[in-house]
Parts: C-alpha cells; sequence; structure tokens
C-alpha cells in the first residue's frame, strides 16, 4: 500500500505546522479543520508551492520511496515535476480557451505514469460529465460546471495524487451534491488517492475513508472517518453526532422511506432516489444523526410514531453541566445521546443498562 510520509515544518510569523506522520494513498483522506489551522499550507507542502519548509517528503509504494522533499540535503522536486494534481477553491481556467482546449492542456501535461490504466480523453469526458460543453468558452460556465472542468482538466494530468481545496466552497447545495457524487465515482472507478480539504465536517464524511484533523498546525487526530468523528464528538470538540456507514436493505417508496441494514435490527431514513438507483450494487450509505435528535426509553415503544427504535447498551455515561452524552452500542454501532440530566435521574440510567433509544426518519442525515 502507498503511502505520503510526511516530516516537515514551515513557520509564518506568528504561524507554525509541524507535521510528522504517514497518510495512507488509499481512497480518499479528509482533512479537517478551522480556519487558519494549516490545511492548505499542508496541502501546498505536498505540491511543492510552499517556499518555506524544512524537512522531509516522500512517496512511498510497493515499488520504491520517491523522495520529494529533503531540505537538509538541499532536495526540492519541483512543483511541475511531483506528478501531484491540485484542484482549488476556484477553477483557475483559462478564460481565452474552451472548455476541450483547457481539457487538452491537461492532457499534455501527463507524466504517463497510470501505464497500467491509461485514460481515455472520452471517458473521463463522460465520466466528469461534460459531454454537451466541450465547444463553450469557460467564461459561460455556471461555478458548478467550472469545477468539473478543473477536476477532469487534473485527472488528464495522469496525477499519482490528487489534492482538492476546499473545491466545494463557493458552491449551492445541489452542484456540492453531483461534484460529491462525481469524486467519489472518479476516485473509485480510476484508483486516484485524493487528499481532500474542507472546513466542513458533513462534506467528508460523505466523501472520506480516513480523517486528518488539524488544530493550530498540528494533527490532532488521524484514522478511519467514523472513528475519528466519534472521537472528537466525545471530546467534545464538534456538535455530538453518530457517523454511519450502512447498507441499503429494501426501499419502501410508497412510505417514503429507505431500510438500512444494522445487524439484525433496520434504520429508516428518507427515501432517496440517488440512493434507489443504485440498490440492486448493495449501496453503502453514509448518514449522521445528531445526537440531541436521539431519545432514550427503558421498554421498546409499542404505538409510536417514530419509526427508528433500537436496543443498545449504555456503555458510557459522560455528565456536561445539565446535560448528560450517553454512549448506546446497537448491534456493534455505538450511538451518542445527548439527554438532560434531569432525564438522566429520572430513568435511573447506569453503564451496562440495557435500553432502547429512538429517533425520526428525518433525522438521519444524508447529503446525497
Amino acid at each position: 500500500m502507498a503511502d505520503l510520509s510526511i516530516n516537515v515544518m514551515v513557520e509564518h510569523d506568528d504561524f507554525l505546522l509541524s507535521i510528522n506522520e504517514k497518510i495512507s494513498l488509499t481512497g480518499i483522506t479528509g482533512i479537517f479543520g478551522h480556519s487558519g489551522s494549516g490545511k492548505s499550507t499542508l496541502l501546498k507542502v505536498i505540491a511543492g508551492l510552499e517556499k518555506h519548509v524544512q524537512g522531509q517528503l516522500v512517496i512511498n509504494d510497493s515499488l520504491a520511496a520517491d523522495l520529494l522533499l529533503d531540505s537538509e540535503a538541499k532536495k526540492i522536486v519541483a512543483p511541475q515535476q511531483r506528478n501531484i494534481g491540485l484542484v482549488f477553491q476556484n477553477s483557475r481556467l483559462f478564460p481565452h480557451l474552451t472548455v476541450e482546449e483547457n481539457l487538452r492542456y491537461g492532457q499534455t501535461r501527463r507524466k504517463n505514469t497510470l501505464v497500467n490504466k491509461p485514460l481515455d480523453f472520452d471517458e473521463i469526458i463522460a465520466l466528469t460529465k461534460l459531454d454537451n460543453l466541450l465547444s463553450k468558452s469557460v467564461e459561460q460556465l455556471s461555478g458548478g460546471e467550472q469545477q468539473r472542468v478543473a477536476l477532469a482538466r487534473a485527472i488528464l494530468a495522469e496525477p499519482r495524487l490528487l489534492l482538492l481545496d476546499e473545491p466545494l466552497s463557493a458552491l449551492d447545495d445541489k452542484n456540492k451534491i453531483l461534484m460529491l457524487t462525481l469524486l467519489t465515482k472518479v476516485q473509485k472507478q480510476l484508483n486516484l488517492p485524493m487528499l481532500y480539504v474542507s472546513h466542513s465536517l458533513a462534506e467528508i464524511q460523505q466523501l472520506a475513508n480516513n480523517l486528518l484533523v488539524l488544530s493550530s498546525g498540528e494533527i490532532t487526530h488521524y484514522g478511519d472517518i467514523h472513528q475519528v468523528i466519534h472521537q472528537l464528538t466525545t471530546n467534545n470538540e464538534i456538535l455530538h453526532q453518530t457517523s454511519l456507514s450502512l447498507t441499503v436493505k429494501e426501499h419502501l417508496a410508497e412510505y417514503g422511506l429507505t431500510s438500512l441494514a444494522l445487524g439484525e435490527q433496520q434504520i429508516l431514513m428518507p427515501f432517496n432516489r440517488q440512493v434507489e438507483s443504485d440498490a440492486n450494487a448493495n449501496t453503502n450509505v453514509r448518514c449522521i444523526i445528531a445526537a440531541s435528535d436521539i431519545s432514550v426509553t427503558l421498554h421498546e415503544p409499542s404505538e409510536s410514531s417514530i419509526v427508528n427504535h433500537l436496543q443498545g447498551t449504555i456503555t458510557s455515561f459522560e455528565p456536561c453541566q445539565s446535560q448528560v452524552l450517553l454512549t448506546v452500542n446497537c448491534s456493534g454501532q455505538d450511538f451518542f445521546v445527548d439527554i438532560t440530566a434531569w432525564s438522566a435521574k429520572r430513568l435511573s440510567l447506569i453503564v451496562e443498562q440495557e435500553v432502547f433509544i429512538q429517533f425520526k426518519a428525518n433525522s438521519v442525515r444524508t447529503l446525497r
């Protein structure tokens, strides 16, 4: 398995980025943090665009180690020689060229490293849904269309790694969903590793396999996307939420619901036409449930309009002022539940107690 070994330091006036980590180059890794945490600086280091960097940067794969930076040995591989693609917040397309001319320019920059899977121009056009835009000036395109062109141009250069620096920040919700779907499809079809920077955890949760969290120029968390989100929840670093990846069980279109499998139990969410179109492939659906949307009952609800009720065991009980954060394990999946301290006392809740949690279908949120 390939990885990116980063041991670098960047110092600017009142900011210090200090990173020592091996990042897996499999799938999509999300990079999350508040403004000024160092997300964009880290991408610039990897792309070779940061001048004030000290340390080492190495891409390792099954064949060899490729040293991109060793400041002590005064070895710095130029950005254009790294074969790393970069897509910014704005598309940075050439305004005097048509869409096709912008894309052909991307082709001229490829280094033919994907010898086992050469990219076909028409295939990439179809994959990024640009068939009807090739003859247009980029100035005629919407923001979402421009970002799709920028993505296709970066892919046509056949990079071994694609960096995305908040590429959806200027898009509306409809175009964000389209681009998230597109990025997922591109990554899977081309097996192209991506590092995706965003200040939106909801975006990253829909897209990434792993999550790296930056704060004040340092990595605070790195690992599986769901595990890291749950760590952030238990550390009170984000709004309390449960992050899930579940398989579609069946569709109840007449009721506007989709059933997701959770062991021998199920979770019902609002019917989603995009999920429905992929149902035969046992689609995995990424979703989030806010801890404040879940309640606890001592007995299984039998006459309730709330459609989701799961049996589980309380594994953690964390008081926080007038609230309590419960962790309830249901069929091997941890769910986080915010209730008042008064409710916890009234129900006499304790660790290892068997309970039921319940939440509405509309509480199961997904961007797709």
